[in-house]
């Protein structure tokens, strides 16, 4: 395999740049849907937060699509990739992991059910992807009244400590776990 095709799979010793691609655009764009869910909590009706809020389904959809993409890529890439640990700290960061991706899919699903069962219909970023009925499916309503939020707060807690670790890492531990996410091939 040339080595212009091996930097785009993950291998044991880095993520190759699809998975980095991903991994990083969700960031940027999960750290912006937060900003959002946080400005509705403290700052509602301000312009900052009604520009912000403005984008939160759309943004919201497009995370999931990606975070789909994700799984999937990692499936596709899972023999491959560099190990989660060993021991109990390898068990918690897998289990961490998943937790992670199972939120990115539920949270978003959850408001689209929801968006869906409103029957006002929903547009993202101009594309429509359901028209107004102008009736509601309480049904469909019900899970995602119940869940979304609590949901999104758990994974906004859990990506706050996917940082936090991917820091111990780098400045405690003083290993090359965020190099391999950096690109850099881990020298264990």
């Amino acid at each position: 395999m040339n080595a212009e095709r091996t930097s785009y799979i993950d291998t044991p010793a880095r993520y190759g740049r699809i998975t980095r691609f991903l991994h990083w655009s969700m960031a940027v764009l999960f750290a912006w849907q937060f900003t959002s869910a946080l400005l509705r909590v403290f700052a509602e009706d301000s312009a900052i937060e009604q520009f912000f809020w403005g984008t939160h389904a759309s943004t919201g959809t497009l995370l999931m699509a990606l975070a789909v993409a994700r799984g999937a890529w990692g499936l596709i890439n899972f023999s491959r990739r560099p190990a989660a640990g060993k021991g109990m700290l390898g068990l918690l960061a897998a289990g961490g992991h998943l937790a992670l991706y199972l939120l990115m899919m539920a949270v978003p699903a959850l408001a689209l059910l929801r968006s869906y069962g409103r029957g006002r219909g929903l547009s993202v970023f101009g594309v429509q992807l359901f028209e107004a009925r102008g009736t509601e499916i309480s049904t469909l309503m019900t899970p995602g009244n119940a869940l979304h939020g609590v949901l999104g707060w758990t994974l906004m807690a859990l990506a706050c400590a996917h940082i936090f670790m991917a820091l111990v890492h780098r400045y405690v531990w003083k290993d090359q776990v965020l190099a391999r996410m950096a690109g850099r091939p881990s020298l264990s």
